[in-house]
């Protein structure tokens, strides 16, 4: 049963009305900047003068929580609990931005109030992710408005640092296990496909951060003098990297790349096009694994690329051989990557090709993970979803960026289907960041038919997703109801 239309003709007139706008507005005035002392302040005062009521408008009980890891924010649980016979639903969202970038704004803008532009809308957080948490809590509280009910239990879990990489939201989560307990996960992060192509990901690529370091000599020599004689640093950077990653973009480590690319995903992308709205970069032709498709190479595949490189004064270069050249490379991988041993894999491979001189430091930062291609529940969303938009749902088994996904797959045994209500080129962490109008009419309408499905079609029986969540006495089901 499709979402009735006079839903979606509220979810839309939410948005066109400007209610949406004002709403948002007063969420992007707060400056929660998650690595910054002031930031903290502006986050409490975000958990309280906003998410508290909001989630209590829900009614949902509410709770913070201190993290467990003192670099870290705090925590936030609403809980709505309508039966224990009804599935429970878990939803996420951060409260926390990046720098505001102030006085680097076009036009003038502050970070700090959202401006309408046309159709755009700027704002720190506007996209990431106040925007896209709030485009969920909209949706709910229709739904709940127009029901009296949500046919579900409802579960939200608010971080303060995913900014900074989330210190202790792996422990907290593991902590709460039962508080977090649920069936499904739903949440809003990231972009979409293409400004014009709901998406829906299951999971993330995460990364490995690599520096590389030459350090030769504590002082730079003439290379009239000396050139010949001593080993450059720079050039011997430049041969390491040559080692890592080709000039054209393959990576060159095996254990730098996840065993395969599964049938499943390979199907999931066929047809997609990357880089099709208009202001996206122009895709370079024969760089990275050429025997991979864009949309390959992006969601489903490794890669490896250098992010910062130098030695002396680049700008100002005198006649002499550097003392010390260095990198800094990250590894963007998928699920099924073994990256416990990249630094080792690395400090062999350029040893075995004669560069033992390169000192390699590796630090990790989430845990790539993903859903099943083939798992229920993702059958059951595209299905809701194509029913009320106007272009094919794109299914992405990872989105390009990271995000904590594995805390819900690894940790809460979850099925995690994330949709997100932004766009690549909306210019999150940079100056300009922006919402757009579309995409905010849209996604309302789009949350709530997930909402609005989940409370009609799953009552009384829990879909058999594998989702490992605590036993109820409610029935499973052995497959999604279609129709």
């Amino acid at each position: 049963m499709a979402i009735p239309a006079e839903l979606v003709s509220k979810a839309q007139e939410h948005v066109d009305s400007g209610a949406f706008f004002a709403e948002l507005s007063d969420l992007v005035r707060y400056p929660t900047v998650s690595d910054h002392p002031s930031g903290r302040v502006a986050i409490k005062a975000y958990l309280d003068e906003v998410l508290t009521p909001a989630l209590n408008a829900l009614g949902c009980t509410v709770t913070t929580y201190p993290n467990p890891d003192q670099d870290g924010g705090p925590f936030l649980i609403g809980t709505r609990i309508e039966s224990p016979e009804l599935p429970t639903l878990l939803c996420y969202g951060h409260a926390d931005v990046v720098d505001g970038h102030e006085g680097r704004w076009s036009d003038g803008r502050d970070p700090w109030t959202l401006t309408a532009d046309g159709e755009r809308w700027y704002g720190r957080g506007s996209a990431d992710n106040k925007g896209q948490h709030l485009i969920n809590l909209t949706a709910l509280k229709l739904l709940l408005a127009e029901k009296g009910s949500l046919g579900f239990n409802l579960k939200f879990l608010f971080e303060t640092g995913e900014e900074i990489g989330s210190p202790g939201l792996d422990e907290f989560v593991a902590a709460h296990r039962e508080k977090l307990s649920a069936d499904v996960l739903i949440a809003s992060d990231g972009p979409r496909l293409d400004a014009a192509t709901p998406t829906l990901f299951l999971g993330a690529r995460d990364s490995v951060r690599i520096a590389l370091d030459v350090d030769l000599r504590p002082d730079a020599y003439h290379s009239g003098n000396w050139g010949g004689v001593l080993r450059n640093p720079a050039t011997t950077l430049a041969g390491a990297i040559a080692c890592l990653v080709d000039g054209h973009g393959r990576v060159q480590v095996p254990a730098l790349l996840p065993p395969e690319l599964p049938d499943s995903v390979r199907a999931a992308l066929a047809g997609l096009e990357i880089g099709d709205t208009p202001g996206d970069p122009a895709l370079d032709e024969g760089w990275g694994d050429t025997g991979l498709t864009a949309a390959e190479r992006l969601y489903g595949w490794n890669t490896l690329e250098v992010l910062s490189l130098g030695a002396a004064d680049i700008d100002r270069p005198v006649n002499a051989i550097p003392g010390r050249a260095r990198a800094m490379l990250q590894l963007r991988y998928v699920a099924g990557t073994d990256v416990d041993g990249v630094g080792e894999a690395i400090t062999k491979h350029l040893a075995a090709q004669g560069f033992s001189m390169v000192d390699v430091t590796a630090e990790a930062s989430f845990v790539a993970s993903r859903t099943p291609v083939d798992d229920p529940w993702v059958g059951w969303a595209k299905d809701v979803l194509d029913e009320v938009s106007e272009h094919p749902v794109a299914i992405l088994p990872s989105f390009g960026g990271g995000l904590p996904n594995h805390v819900f797959t690894d940790v809460l045994g979850l099925p995690t289907l994330w949709l997100p209500h932004s766009y690549p080129g909306c210019l999150q962490h940079a100056p300009d960041e922006h919402l757009t109008a579309p995409i905010a009419r849209e996604g309302v309408v789009l949350a709530m038919a997930l909402f609005y499905a989940l409370g009609r079609r799953v009552r009384g029986c829990r879909p058999d997703s594998g989702s490992g969540s605590t036993p109820s006495p409610a029935p499973r089901c052995h497959a999604l109801p279609r129709g």
